[in-house]
């Protein structure tokens, strides 16, 4: 496999599509620029679903690829190694922020266990049986996976991607339930980006001490070592210093990508694995947007050097997909009023003339403009 003939695939959003619902939003009785970035929004939904007006976003699905870090080990996570399936059966109990979010807005979630580090038997078949192994290795030492579990993890998320896209899904919200998946997409992402550990290296989503944090740090660092040598090929530097969930993530994108299936990004962790999906293909960006700032130095480095602009700073870090969730209402509103707000008057129909002070025409409860 090489990630490299995604390129080929992958086409940006329709142009021409765009600049129809560019001049359509002229044309809204609402002028232009009062809606701020909820303009950009629905104007972006409707060249990548070359419709005009745009389709309201009637069938979302929450993501989230889970896995354990071996790097963990090193005391540079808020939450034990190994621990990642305690994430995953609150998530399915309806006991985290993700969940109690998904429930408000009515959207379902998907997990799927790429690399968890536990006894299949605790969570249910349907989230453990796309598992490509258990946990991933300490990458600061050793490879996360070899290239064939590599491989394997990234049809895992071309598969995923193509089951969503043919299910009639029609936007993604991506997120993670991971332990020690911040260190690795953070040596991802300094990797990529030609920086240093310190200038990557975070809290994480549950938080950390400076003791942990300088064991992070060292830990990029030392996987930093190890990543450089391989940076030509994506595919290596995910086998290398990712993660089997990780580069299912990263297998997923690029597929949605080419289905022309929209994504909703959290933070770090899917930051990373979209700076690696650009590496392989350059117009794949195009397709998602950043939901929320997550705090984290390493986001910030991804998303800058992809030009992408979070949707929300509200200083949610809780991480597995809770800041992007929060994102998807704000990219429905666009597409409702994109879709719904009524066109004005021709000039010339008198429509718009006032007559003995009142006005010509009222708005009737359609939206449309009546005659009194």
């Amino acid at each position: 496999m090489n990630l490299d003939d995604f390129s080929d695939l992958i086409e940006r959003p329709d142009g021409g599509v765009r600049r129809d619902a560019e001049e359509r939003r002229e044309r809204l009785i609402v002028p232009p620029g009062a809606l701020g970035r909820l303009d950009e929004l629905g104007e972006w939904l409707s060249a990548a679903q070359q419709a005009v007006p745009v389709k309201p976003i009637d069938q979302p699905l929450v993501v989230l690829f889970a896995g354990d870090h071996g790097v963990a080990e090193l005391g540079v996570s808020g939450r034990a190694a190994g621990t990642a399936h305690e994430l995953v059966r609150a998530t399915l109990d309806g006991a985290t922020p993700l969940a109690v979010l998904a429930r408000r807005f009515s959207v379902p979630v998907r997990i799927v266990d790429a690399g968890l580090d536990c006894d299949p038997e605790l969570l249910p078949e349907s989230v453990v049986r796309h598992r490509v192994r258990r946990g991933s290795g300490r990458i600061d030492i050793e490879d996360a996976m070899t290239a064939e579990e590599a491989e394997q993890a990234v049809r895992l998320g071309i598969a995923i991607a193509d089951e969503e896209a043919d299910s009639g899904t029609d936007l993604v919200v991506l997120g993670d339930l991971s332990v020690g998946g911040t260190t690795a997409a953070s040596t991802l992402i300094a990797a990529l980006c030609g920086t240093d550990a310190s200038v990557v290296t975070g809290r994480g989503g549950a938080g950390i001490d400076d003791l942990a944090w300088m064991r992070k740090c060292a830990a990029i660092r030392d996987a930093l070592r190890r990543a450089r040598p391989v940076l030509g090929d994506q595919l290596e530097l995910l086998a290398t210093v990712g993660g089997a969930d990780l580069a299912a993530m990263t297998g997923f994108l690029l597929q949605c990508a080419v289905r022309r299936l929209p994504v909703i990004l959290d933070g770090v962790v899917s930051s990373a694995c979209a700076l690696v999906a650009q590496r392989a293909a350059f117009r794949a960006p195009d397709w998602w947007l950043a939901g929320q700032v997550s705090g984290e130095p390493a986001q910030t480095k991804a998303l800058d050097r992809m030009a992408l602009n979070p949707l929300l700073d509200h200083g949610v870090i809780v991480g597995e997909g809770s800041g992007a969730l929060l994102a998807l209402p704000l990219v429905q509103a666009a597409a409702a009023l994109a879709a719904e707000l009524p066109e004005r008057a021709p000039a010339g129909t008198g429509e718009d003339v006032e007559k003995d002070g009142d006005e010509a025409g009222t708005t009737g409860a359609s939206g449309e403009t009546v005659d009194d």
